[in-house]
């Protein structure tokens, strides 16, 4: 196992594989102090205001002079002028057709989407009425006929901290119109109750609107104030899950083509390994999928926030680079009126692993989308239409990002960590990939991949991320994830709360 790696020519910091004393040498730089794993040491004299270089692209500047073999982090690095050339449509590699028809088993849906889990879920149309969703389905759960249900994974309370308090006309209220619809329609969901408190901003009616709810209309609808109170809602709601259950169970897993799954693409808790094992591993997953006519999605703009250039570039139109930029364009303004910086990440454990400005967060986060054409861009919970490599808007906060990927029709979640984020995402399954072997073994029964042994083990890339791609073959045809063996995602709901709170 090398020492450290250096993972561009131009780059002028190379990254520590162990942790290093002092005096010790790797590719012809010896260090002058101690380098902890995954953390940065200059490989060259760096003078005060130089800019910074990993992956061959600006990470910060040097704020103070850096000597060949020093420490490189935050207190010696800061932000840097970041200017890019959003060139668009300069770079589009389609990958290579495959050779073979790849198939999950899963459930087909009436409007022809799939689903790898088959939940009934009870959704909310505000937090009044998040505790009453919770005792429908701990009652329904406790009955002879749920239990004798042989096709159906459980029942998932949907509750939330919105719905009230909020403009009824603007973009917070909207972007949670599109959140708790998309939820209702997520294709791992076999039937839907919706249970409002009633006199809410967000009404009821207003969320089924004039159309079918779901393609299938197993779909029922109750207010807490019209039914008459706690107890009567509870017993209709378990009796209106009875009906939704009988549906639901009809439904079998079923051969269909991979190009059904919708991938959501998150990182969480990431170190300095990030960039160099998991992400670059699911960039090829994704590619393979995507090959396949299968669809991912990246997220989290303001963590590609400084390598947006790396995506414009492979937009498939100047339409779809411009669509991206603007969405920018609105985090820089959202953040300043927020008395807020868009180099409010990395966060306090991504700095300890190594990572420094959201520049050199974002180069590694970016390259979960592999190298396909991008494709589209979407607004958080809108339906993904494009199949592809895609991007949806959304916060860096990963349970909010990866709500708004479910809304938006993803049926199963990869998320890479390097510090250990533990999460799970009803109604859909989250794979967990270590980005190095040491916190894989350390938290063993939260991760279901290791990508450590790219760098410990001499395993590439390529063969990494086919290993990865067949994961999720199996995990959509129904292989229990460590997240869902633990019982998580109860609690991961968290639309995106858009405005003021009145």
């Amino acid at each position: 196992m090398p020492l450290s790696i250096r993972l561009n020519s131009d780059d002028n910091v190379d990254i520590a594989l162990a942790d290093l004393l002092p005096g010790v040498e790797s590719l012809g730089v010896t260090t002058t102090e101690r380098i902890a794993r995954g953390h940065k040491f200059a490989n060259r004299a760096i003078a005060m205001g130089e800019n910074i270089r990993r992956y061959g692209q600006i990470i910060g500047a040097a704020t103070a002079p850096i000597a060949a073999g020093a420490h490189v982090h935050v207190h010696n690095i800061a932000m840097a002028d970041h200017a890019q050339d959003h060139a668009f449509a300069t770079e589009i590699r389609r990958p290579p057709a495959p050779s073979e028809t790849r198939t999950f088993m899963g459930f087909r849906r009436p409007d022809g989407r799939a689903g790898t889990r088959n939940y009934l879920g009870v959704l909310t149309s505000v937090n009044c009425s998040g505790s009453v969703a919770r005792f429908i389905a701990e009652e329904a759960e406790k009955t002879d006929w749920f239990k004798a249900l042989g096709n159906v994974d459980g029942i998932v309370p949907i509750a939330h901290a919105s719905g009230c308090g909020m403009s009824g006309d603007n973009e917070g209220y909207e972007t949670l119109m599109r959140t708790l619809r998309g939820y209702a329609q997520n294709p791992n969901f076999g039937g839907i109750l919706l249970v409002g408190l009633g006199c809410e901003v967000m009404q009821v009616p207003d969320l089924v609107g004039r159309g079918r709810m779901r393609g299938d209309n197993n779909f029922r609808h109750m207010t807490i104030q019209q039914t008459g109170g706690t107890r009567r809602t509870v017993e209709r709601g378990v009796e209106a899950l009875r009906e939704l259950a009988e549906v639901a169970n009809a439904y079998k897993r079923e051969p269909i083509p991979v190009s059904e799954l919708v991938i959501g693409m998150q990182c969480g808790g990431s170190d300095g390994y990030s960039g160099i094992t998991a992400n670059p591993a699911l960039g090829v997953a994704s590619d393979l999928l995507v090959a396949h006519g299968g669809t991912t999605i990246l997220s989290e703009t303001s963590e590609i926030y400084g390598a947006e250039h790396l995506l414009t570039r492979r937009a498939v139109s100047a339409e779809v680079g411009e669509k991206l930029l603007s969405r920018i364009r609105w985090w820089e303004d959202y953040t300043a009126r927020n008395k807020g910086e868009m180099n409010n990440n990395p966060s306090p454990g991504n700095k300890r692993g190594g990572l420094t400005t959201i520049l050199e967060k974002s180069l590694g986060a970016v390259a979960k989308g592999g190298s396909a054409p991008l494709e589209d861009v979407y607004l958080f919970a809108e339906p993904i239409t494009k199949k592809g490599f895609v991007f949806m808007d959304s916060p860096g906060y990963d349970p909010c990002s990866v709500t708004g990927q479910v809304a938006s029709g993803a049926n199963l979640i990869v998320f890479t960590t390097g510090r250990g984020s533990v999460s799970g995402y009803k109604p859909v399954p989250c794979i967990k990939v270590a980005t190095n072997s040491e916190m894989f073994h350390h938290m063993a029964d939260d991760m279901d991949l290791n990508t450590g042994d790219i760098i410990d083990g001499g395993v590439s890339l390529e063969d990494k991320g086919r290993e990865l791609f067949e994961l999720m073959i199996r995990v959509a045809s129904g292989e229990v994830t460590k997240s869902e063996a633990l019982g998580f995602g109860g609690a991961e709901f968290v639309p995106w709360q858009i405005g003021a709170v009145m």
